[in-house]
């Protein structure tokens, strides 16, 4: 059995738009992901590392361990070996807590990158993988979360040119999931469920079609 980590946010935990509610498994992304790839006869096992509010490299000035770069080595330290790591971060870098552009939000996925080819692993596993996920543009923030992402879909214009770069330079797999999805117009950021099934199903194609 091959083990895949998601190494996300909120977009992949499952949150239900304008809610602080989640979907149960099966019915967001991963599970679909997982699901559609063994019905493929791959025989994964999905490992979730979903934070709400998880940034790729800054923190949250209100709330501890959003800092996507600190213990990522351990996390896969602590799941190893595994085949792949998904990494679907950037929405969150684009809170009004944080001046950034495209190019600084794909510079943060950079570093993870880093992380996780040097984890601590036992000698005799070998180093995972990699996709970079771009999650779907930010529209008009709405609902509880707008003052938290005032502007966003300004700031993150461009973020999935700068990943599908970043891919390249550091000979990572890539999926644009705007290609295959919008943000839900229920708060400008989050998926709805038919979103998470279609992003999940696309993943699962991708990843099937470039890893195994």
């Amino acid at each position: 059995m091959d083990q895949i980590l998601l190494y996300s946010d909120s977009l992949t935990w499952g949150i239900i738009p304008n809610s602080r509610a989640r979907l149960p498994f099966g019915k967001r992304w991963p599970g679909v992901f997982e699901n559609t790839l063994n019905e493929d006869g791959k025989n994964v096992r999905v490992i979730e590392n979903c934070l709400n509010g998880r940034r790729t490299a800054w923190g949250d000035p209100f709330k501890e361990g959003r800092d996507g770069s600190q213990g990522l080595a351990q996390v896969v330290e602590m799941h190893s070996p595994l085949k792949l790591v998904i990494l679907m971060l950037g929405s969150n870098d684009f809170q009004c807590t944080h001046d950034n552009n495209a190019w600084l939000s794909s510079q943060g996925t950079a570093k993870l990158i880093h992380i996780i080819r040097q984890a601590p692993i036992e000698p005799s596993m070998s180093i995972p993988e990699i996709m970079i996920i771009a999650p779907p543009p930010i529209i008009e923030p709405k609902g509880y979360i707008s003052n938290k992402f005032a502007g966003a879909e300004k700031r993150c214009i461009g973020l999935a040119s700068e990943l599908e770069k970043v891919a390249k330079e550091h000979s990572t797999h890539f999926f644009n999931a705007g290609s295959v999805t919008e943000a839900s117009v229920v708060d400008g950021i989050h998926l709805d469920e038919n979103q998470h099934k279609t992003l999940g199903k696309a993943i699962a194609h991708a990843v099937s079609s470039s890893v195994f």
